[in-house]
């Protein structure tokens, strides 16, 4: 009796490739390879994260904190949003910070916005749990969720990158490193 060889079954997509569109943000303030994704979704809402090659997901470093708080007046954990037309949620612009990383190696990142919105919600898990921010980037890791106006939802997206766009700038960033001098 023969047996035929067992198909390929095909992969499925996970939640966020099912349900989300991948934006990205390179070089986020001008800092090299300091790149944010925006995970964007059918109903408007956008979950910030770090990108791939983001320094902290790339070099293997160890992150000692994460904080909310981006001034002595200002701190994303205070955010308190209510009811249907989410009364009470902090504006924020394109550059806004959402919160500091800080490595064991003395590095500090800036974590910025990069979408116009309402500030819905901070993952307060990373806080106690900083390693899901590496281990889960785009799950369990994220940083904020924000929702844009009705109004500039079409619009967020303009100066943000698609996978295939963000893709090509990674590899033109690799060729430029190995290229010879």
């Amino acid at each position: 009796m023969a047996t035929e060889p067992a198909a390929a079954e095909p992969a499925v997509p996970s939640l966020v490739d099912r349900y989300f569109t991948r934006w990205y943000k390179a070089d986020v303030k001008g800092k090299p390879c300091e790149d944010h994704c925006i995970l964007q979704h059918s109903n408007r809402i956008c979950v910030i994260t770090l990108a791939e090659s983001h320094p902290v997901l790339q070099s293997g470093k160890t992150i000692k904190s994460i904080s909310y708080q981006i001034s002595t007046n200002c701190s994303r954990l205070q955010n308190k949003v209510s009811g249907k037309f989410k009364r009470g949620a902090q504006f924020l612009t394109e550059l806004a910070p959402l919160c500091k990383i800080y490595c064991s190696d003395g590095e500090e990142y800036t974590i910025s916005s990069c979408v116009r919105g309402r500030l819905m919600e901070v993952n307060e898990n990373i806080l106690h749990k900083p390693s899901i921010l590496q281990e889960k980037p785009s799950t369990e890791g994220y940083i904020a969720v924000v929702l844009p106006k009705f109004e500039e939802s079409k619009s967020i997206t303009e100066g943000l990158l698609t996978q295939k766009q963000y893709e090509e700038v990674v590899v033109k960033r690799i060729n430029a490193t190995t290229a010879p001098s």
